[in-house]
């Protein structure tokens, strides 16, 4: 039997470089002051024993190769089949991130509920929680059947056995953090744990065909803790965004080999758990002020779901000899920057005014086609005039002034539309994609100066 030693490894928090010395600046991803030095355990040739899931070890050609399509296994939420792309893939590696309290726990244990419910065998594994602490967890979810099984363990090793044992149609990791390798000589969370026990979980996945969920903590940035590796091995990469003191939830999907990245879930935190929002342009729109200045609503493609959202914008004098500026659930400088074009394009005199631009509902939307909402709320605040109930106005805006085209206004009219709308301001070049929609009055404006003119 071999011998094993100790040797010291300097590891990159961004991108997972590995480097026998300590460097300023990291050659892989050039990122600075990002090593962390860590101990790790090799065999006495220093070669790191992997497995591999690799079906067969000679290449073969395409023809050879039998495709077959992927049975998805229904979550029974909605909105998360929605943002994995219909359903859970067997064998997937998936990543679930979020802040504290977000939610992603109950989340996920309320997936494990609706699998059980279907006698489909799902195996809950935590680190952080016992027992005891789980089932009052998932006494106010509901009941459960035997087809789940807890069990606590920090143990990767441990946890590997008894997964290949039981085998599991779909495992919860929670969370990857606390896990540990006897064999890697780190503090459990450390870069070095994380990439270990994410590449065992890896390979319980391709050759057991387990589908996997790991649940991930995320850093002050909002990226989950660890190298950046990780987000690399797995196969979906999924984020819970809104404010854990608010009852809405976001569900975005970042990274997905099984289907589309762009599409987001909404989620209300109730007492009896996380439950679906079917129509979130309802929801955002809730409570929404009648005849308030600064108040335009506009329309965000999530995916191939529109979703309109509420702009408030609130401009006065400042007191200050420098005005304050600040935006809420979308980009700041994004917000300068089209004040720099209303200021310049229309005479606006935006620069001795505090701006206060926010996103009502929580939500946060970058999407170029907000520009338009976020300058005929500024217009409507700096001149104090409240816009029609029933207009809604979307279109991206260059520094000419310009109104520029965007994706898919034909699916946002309607949806407009379907929510009682009555007029829609959209780009001009975009009319002849709409066509007639009856009962929308559609209003094209090649630039800034013609939503000014119809305000």
């Amino acid at each position: 039997m071999a011998s094993k030693k100790s040797s010291t490894v300097f590891y990159c928090q961004e991108c997972g470089y590995e480097s026998a010395k300590w460097q300023g600046q990291c050659p892989g991803c050039k990122s600075w002051n990002t090593f962390v030095e860590e101990p790790v355990k090799m065999t006495s040739s220093g070669k790191k024993v992997s497995a591999s899931f690799r079906e067969t070890g000679r290449p073969v050609t395409l023809s050879q190769i039998d495709l077959k399509e992927e049975a998805r296994i229904k979550t029974g939420i909605a909105e998360l089949d929605r943002v994995l792309g219909g359903g859970i893939v067997a064998g997937s590696l998936t990543l679930v991130g979020g802040d504290p309290g977000i939610g992603k726990s109950t989340l996920l244990l309320q997936v494990c509920r609706n699998l059980a419910l279907r006698q489909i065998p799902v195996l809950y594994i935590s680190g952080e929680e016992s027992l005891r602490q789980i089932k009052m967890r998932a006494e106010r979810l509901g009941e459960f059947t035997e087809s789940l099984s807890l069990l606590c363990e920090t143990n990767l090793d441990l946890i590997e056995n008894t997964m290949r044992a039981v085998k599991p149609k779909v495992a919860v990791i929670d969370s990857i953090q606390t896990m540990h390798r006897e064999e890697v000589g780190a503090a459990p969370g450390s870069v070095s744990q994380v990439r270990e026990s994410t590449n065992v979980l890896m390979q319980l996945a391709k050759v057991e065909g387990i589908s996997i969920f790991i649940v991930g903590h995320v850093t002050k940035e909002g990226t989950v803790a660890g190298p950046r590796v990780l987000e690399h091995m797995v196969d979906t990469v999924l984020y819970f965004e809104g404010d854990r003191h608010a009852s809405y939830r976001i569900l975005r999907g970042v990274k997905n080999r099984f289907g589309a990245t762009d599409e987001i879930g909404v989620f209300e935190m109730c007492a009896s758990g996380l439950s679906e929002v079917a129509n979130p342009s309802e929801y955002m729109l809730t409570g929404r002020p009648q005849g308030a200045s600064g108040s335009v609503v506009t329309c965000s493609m999530e995916g191939t779901r529109p979703i309109l959202v509420e702009i408030q914008a609130l401009v006065c004098t400042t007191n200050f000899g420098y005005p304050r500026r600040q935006a809420t659930g979308t980009d700041f400088n994004r917000v300068n920057l089209l004040m720099a074009v209303l200021e310049k394009r229309l005479g606006l005199q935006l620069g001795n005014c505090d701006a206060y631009v926010n996103i009502a509902g929580g939500i946060r939307i970058t999407e170029p086609a907000m520009d338009l909402g976020i300058a005929l709320a500024v217009i409507s605040s700096f001149r104090n005039l409240p816009l029609d109930e029933g207009l809604i106005g979307f279109g991206e805006i260059g520094l000419s002034g310009e109104v520029r085209a965007v994706s898919q206004v034909k699916q946002r009219v309607l949806e407009a539309k379907k929510l009682g709308f009555t007029s829609c301001m959209v780009p001009q070049v975009c009319l002849k994609d709409v066509g007639k929609v009856e009962g929308v009055k559609l209003i094209g404006v090649k630039g800034v100066a013609d939503a000014m003119q119809y305000l």
